[in-house]
């Protein structure tokens, strides 16, 4: 993801979670903020070493994170900033588990837009 789409700052990050609007699971707990004004969507991501003593296993686990993120963005809103936190649960799960914990918070959080139905066209 470029970094225009990550939530960097302290100060962004803080904004989110005056937000106090999360919810989680047994891997993640997110944290989103509406701005309407906003064009595209901003990720930002936690890792605590109680996920990883390691900084090269915290990376791993953030990296998981943000591919999975990237390949539901289509189906995500673009108005919104996501902090994504990784519980220690997350650390050495595949990437199918991984992201099968994302797409489930995040309906949990409503963060998808309605996928419209596909026309079919017909030749005759």
């Amino acid at each position: 993801m470029r970094k225009s789409f990550r939530v960097k700052t302290e100060k962004d990050f803080q904004a989110v979670f005056e937000q106090h609007n999360s919810v989680a699971n047994k891997m993640f707990i997110v944290y989103v903020m509406e701005k309407p004004a906003q064009k595209h969507l901003r990720l930002g991501i936690s890792i605590s070493k109680k996920v990883g003593l390691r900084g090269h296993e915290r990376v791993w686990v953030k990296r998981r994170i943000r591919q999975s993120v990237l390949e539901l963005k289509p189906q995500l809103k673009t108005d919104v900033d996501i902090l994504v936190i990784a519980r220690p649960s997350a650390h050495d799960q595949p990437m199918d588990v991984i992201k099968h914990n994302i797409v489930h918070v995040f309906k949990l959080a409503d963060l998808f837009t309605e996928v419209p139905v596909a026309e079919t066209d017909t030749k005759d």
